[in-house]
């Protein structure tokens, strides 16, 4: 069996992908705060373990600037029109990644943006792990329905904390202590638990 289907990570192969985390979507995306936090620890992470990250803005013009609360400041922001996050000039940052394997993929809307670009992302050979926690939508049947399709097409659906320890691997290492205060508390709660419970999802 290969290493990607395993859903094996390592962080010289992966990317982080925020997608869409801006203001307009503030008032409208259920636990916006929350997932915003979660996807903040994500990015934290993948400073230490040296991650490339890539931080994209649907209509930046109209819904407006990545929240400031995510910590992404200083990077580089990927205007797009389309839901995929895997417009041309992501596609060329994805190309000088030559040991590229996995996109760990963060943000909103689940049923559109994260959809796309996970499919794209597939389709091009490359293992995707969805971080529940750190995606969300308008309508919660909306998350948990697009949840539940991505898994279906063989993405990884994978909480941070899981995703984060499965990069980190060893306590011996010696950015762990950095990652361990990372994750001292629990990931903010977006209400994952009652979407799955009692649904035939292959999540319960």
């Amino acid at each position: 069996m290969s290493l990607a289907r395993l859903g094996k990570v390592f962080p010289r192969s992966s990317v982080l992908f925020l997608c869409d985390m801006q203001e307009k979507f503030r008032p409208n995306i259920a636990h916006f705060p929350q997932i915003v936090a979660v996807a903040a620890r994500m990015l934290q992470v993948a400073q230490v373990l040296e991650i490339p990250v890539v931080v994209t803005e649907q209509y930046p013009q109209g819904l407006g600037p990545t929240v400031p609360e995510l910590g992404a400041e200083g990077l580089k922001k990927f205007p797009k029109t389309c839901f995929s996050m895997l417009v041309p000039e992501v596609e060329r940052e994805l190309e000088a990644l030559p040991h590229l394997c996995s996109v760990l993929l963060c943000g909103i809307e689940t049923q559109a943006c994260i959809m796309s670009t996970a499919l794209d992302a597939m389709e091009r050979g490359l293992d995707v792990h969805v971080v529940a926690d750190a995606c969300s939508s308008r309508s919660q049947v909306d998350r948990l329905a697009a949840l539940s399709r991505l898994r279906q097409s063989g993405t990884f659906i994978t909480t941070s904390e899981g995703l984060i320890l499965q990069l980190v691997r060893d306590a011996a290492d010696p950015r762990f202590r950095q990652i361990q205060k990372l994750i001292k508390d629990p990931a903010p709660d977006s209400c994952l638990l009652p979407l799955f419970q009692g649904q035939s999802t292959g999540f319960s």
